[in-house]
């Protein structure tokens, strides 16, 4: 019985998301990597904790450069206590998949891959996450939707060994 109830706990615990990218494929306007994120833009963001607690805050200014094959985003992230930390991705778009991309940045696990349709993209990805003093590897499963008037709403669930620690919100706008 104890079995049990930690199985259905933890299943409430991670949830079950049922966003399938598909279903976004006739919304506009349509998400191009390349197009939105070519030059600058400002994102704010928030952290919280599973419980839905704010634990951080931040902006991010992203200067964007396509070269007809890789999408590289500058991003210097200013948080609400004042640290400071530089990103830098470098996005290949597929070939043979034009709605398909690959990338990396420091701290990335592996190769991060997504797809867009529509107005969204989602990728997932894992990445060492500084927590402290230390750094744990984590999952992102990261949901990106384009609105009009250039503003891009990102949410990512960060998870480890398949339950939810928390979700990180953003906000994008083209400069």
């Amino acid at each position: 019985m104890k079995k049990i109830i930690v199985i259905l706990a933890l299943i409430l615990l991670t949830g079950c998301s049922t966003m399938n990218l598909e279903d976004y494929k006739d919304k506009k306007p349509i998400l191009k990597l390349e197009e939105y994120f070519n030059g600058k833009s400002i994102a704010r963001g928030v952290f919280e904790d599973r419980f839905g607690n704010i634990k951080k805050s931040f902006k991010v200014f992203i200067d964007g450069t396509w070269d007809g094959e890789n999408l590289i985003l500058k991003e210097d992230f200013i948080y609400d206590d004042g640290k400071k930390e530089y990103r830098e991705w470098k996005l290949t778009k597929d070939k043979n998949n034009p709605n398909y991309y690959t990338g990396y940045a420091d701290g990335v696990i592996g190769i991060a891959s997504g797809s867009t349709s529509g107005n969204a993209f989602n990728w997932k990805y894992g990445f060492k996450l500084q927590v402290g003093e230390r750094k744990i590897n984590v999952k992102f499963d990261d949901w990106m939707f384009l609105q009009e008037d250039g503003y891009l709403i990102n949410i990512a669930k960060v998870k480890k060994f398949g339950i939810t620690l928390g979700r990180v919100i953003l906000f994008f706008e083209k400069k």
